[in-house]
């Protein structure tokens, strides 16, 4: 295991790491506690704190009086801080484990609520990038998105083609714009599935999904990219790991929740 965080979440990490690499796949039952404990040399308690987190997180599920089983169906996980990392690290795609599809590259006027956050004029010209992704082995689809960009950075470029781009889009704006990500704002919410997404994620009426805007600008506060996502709210968790503050400060923005 590694040497930052509590134990039990460095637990849950390295547990998590063994059902992503099918160590424990879909419907299988985990170790007894005890013998987790005495994997891990810990407490039985520290155990139980640590499947507790992947409980809540989708990955894991019990079942009384017979044990804790990976679930056949679990929500797939959203760390936004660590995205950029990796990709800069791997060179692939942000979500390399899904199959990517653009269903339209063009340029669009702005949307009001894309030229709000790309401080622009609502109706400006911009290049947009639609995207599909599905799983790789059902084909299900998981996400449908779009990224917005300057027209100023994407006019004619490849990313006005349909094709999924080699590596992430954030790397391929980056080399076109010369400039760098330096800070990223999002802003999340549980809405109702438009019919578009209701057909194309096959759910019946009503149902609702989490929908993310994100805008990332450069270290001089240029905005490089508005996009959006979508998934089906009983899909998808949303982790966020990070340091709690020691020090006594006045926050920009005060959480209201």
């Amino acid at each position: 295991m590694g040497s930052f965080g509590p134990k039990y979440q460095r637990i849950a990490d390295e547990i998590r790491r063994d059902v992503q690499a099918g160590t424990y796949p879909p419907g299988g039952q985990l170790p007894a506690e005890t013998a987790l404990a005495e994997r891990f040399r810990v407490s039985v308690p520290t155990i139980r704190q640590a499947l507790g987190v992947l409980r809540v997180e989708g990955v894991l599920e019990s079942r009384q009086g017979i044990g804790t089983f990976v679930k056949e169906t679990r929500r797939l996980q959203r760390r936004s801080r660590h995205r950029y990392g990796r990709a800069r690290s791997d060179k692939q795609l942000l979500t390399s484990h899904l199959r990517h599809e653009i269903v339209f590259a063009g340029h669009v006027p702005a949307p009001d609520y894309v030229a709000e956050c790309m401080r622009v004029e609502p109706g400006t010209d911009v290049v947009v990038r639609k995207r599909v992704l599905h799983n790789k082995d059902t084909d299900r689809v998981e996400e449908i998105g779009a990224s917005y960009i300057s027209g100023d950075i994407a006019t004619g470029t490849y990313l006005e083609d349909n094709a999924v781009v080699p590596k992430a889009l954030f790397l391929c704006i980056e080399d076109l714009s010369g400039k760098s990500y330096h800070h990223a704002h999002d802003q999340w919410i549980a809405r109702s599935a438009t019919p578009e997404e209701a057909l194309a994620f096959d759910l019946p009426q009503g149902s609702q999904v989490i929908h993310v805007l994100h805008t990332a600008v450069d270290g001089d506060g240029t905005v490089l990219e508005v996009s959006e996502s979508a998934w089906p709210a009983d899909r998808v968790v949303v982790i966020d790991d990070y340091e709690i503050a020691r020090d006594s400060e006045e926050p920009t923005a005060p959480s209201e929740i």
